[in-house]
């Protein structure tokens, strides 16, 4: 898709004077999918050489550039730490619907600020309790938990000039135990329902799941103790009724509310039995 609009592509780390129509420019995957009437410059990223991951004890840093092809093949690595947080991200980055090839352009930061339902970037940073670290214009930043940060479907609380520096995902929150549970209308189709349930290793009854593809923005319930089938309906039925129910051409609402329960039970019991 060409951006007949774009007059210009400027250089990120030179500086940035942001203007009305201005928007920043990552993987490009979805930007260049759609028409965009009202966008005239592109600050490019890419040049801005941050490093996709970094590693420390107190946890992983994921540059807003860091590709979904890069990712993954952190998570794949033979060794390495927070082996049950590099299976979900390996998890959430093949439920992406997308080809392969998409995935060495397209940008976890790119993924995440696009906010949609299914974006799985968003949820696995909720489920290992990530921050957004965001960046204005003039590099002051200020830093907001992801599951605060997706207001809506499409929606983030971004302001003009803001841009997603990186993702912090720290050691508490990586060394979770977790379990994936994903379905969609096809193999490899977009997600209708996700669900994340993770138990904290120094508190195996602590439980929390993380409902997203279904509901407009992501639901995060937390449990002092591990539900029961029962309770753990009641709890989804609550905060799902306050947030809706997506309504799209890839699931019914009523399948899809079917779908979270369905889902979060398999994840409840498979998180019972392994603790």
């Amino acid at each position: 898709m060409d951006l007949a609009a774009v007059r210009a592509v400027l250089d990120a780390s030179c500086g940035v004077r942001w203007e009305e129509g201005d928007a920043w420019l990552a993987g490009g995957t979805w930007l260049f999918s759609t028409p965009q009437p009202e966008i005239s410059r592109l600050w490019d990223l890419a040049r801005m050489d941050w490093q996709p991951l970094v590693v420390s004890e107190g946890g992983l840093e994921i540059a807003a550039t860091c590709t979904v092809a890069e990712l993954l093949a952190f998570a794949l690595q033979p060794d390495g730490p927070w082996p049950d947080a590099r299976a979900l991200m390996a998890d959430c980055c093949r439920a992406f619907s997308s080809s392969f090839k998409v995935w060495n352009t397209a940008t976890v930061g790119g993924n995440v600020c696009l906010a949609l339902p299914a974006a799985p970037m968003v949820s696995l940073a909720v489920a290992l309790h990530g921050v957004c670290v965001l960046r204005a214009a003039d590099g002051r930043d200020r830093q907001l938990p992801v599951g605060d940060f997706v207001t809506g479907a499409g929606r983030t609380c971004l302001r003009p000039g803001e841009m997603l520096r990186c993702l912090r995902l720290r050691a508490a929150g990586l060394a979770q135990r977790t379990v994936m549970r994903r379905a969609s209308l096809r193999p490899g189709g977009h997600s209708a329902a996700l669900v994340i349930a993770a138990s904290a290793l120094d508190d195996p009854g602590q439980v929390t799941f993380t409902l997203t593809a279904a509901t407009p923005r992501p639901v995060h319930l937390s449990f002092p103790r591990t539900p029961t089938a029962a309770g753990l309906r009641a709890a989804i039925e609550q905060a799902v009724d306050a947030t809706g129910i997506v309504d799209d051409a890839h699931g019914s609402p009523a399948w899809r509310r079917h779908l979270i329960h369905h889902l979060a039970e398999e994840a409840r019991q498979a998180l019972e039995t392994e603790n």
